[in-house]
């Protein structure tokens, strides 16, 4: 149970970090947030790609492996778009934003993630 708060707690900042370093590198004018809304976009976005990353993975066995290598990327566009739509925290304004911000997220959480679960845990 400790081991799976600890993940979670890593999990949330990873994906915190990998939204508001994003948000620095694209600006306000693709991928804007704002501090009132961002823990609600947060969360939806961490449960979203949660419940998503092992439904779409398993879609992409069944009827397009070519898509596998391409999940993580697929789960944190469409975890991003539920951000977007469910919560005022997070606005993605452009195609750059959603293109380049998708590709950022994934890459800056999954950085972040590996560094502060090597610290953490």
């Amino acid at each position: 149970m400790v081991r799976f708060l600890w993940n979670l707690v890593v999990t949330l900042i990873a994906a915190a970090v990998g939204l508001w370093l994003t948000y620095f590198i694209l600006g306000a004018d693709d991928f804007d947030m704002n501090v009132g809304g961002f823990l609600l976009a947060l969360v939806i976005f961490v449960v979203a790609q949660a419940i998503l990353s092992p439904f779409i993975l398993k879609l992409s066995v069944r009827y397009a492996s070519a898509l596998t290598g391409g999940v993580a990327l697929i789960s944190t566009f469409v975890a991003l778009l539920l951000a977007n739509i469910f919560s005022d925290g997070l606005d993605i304004k452009t195609a750059t934003g959603w293109l380049v911000g998708t590709v950022l997220v994934w890459l800056l959480s999954a950085l972040a993630g590996g560094f502060v679960g090597a610290f953490v845990l």
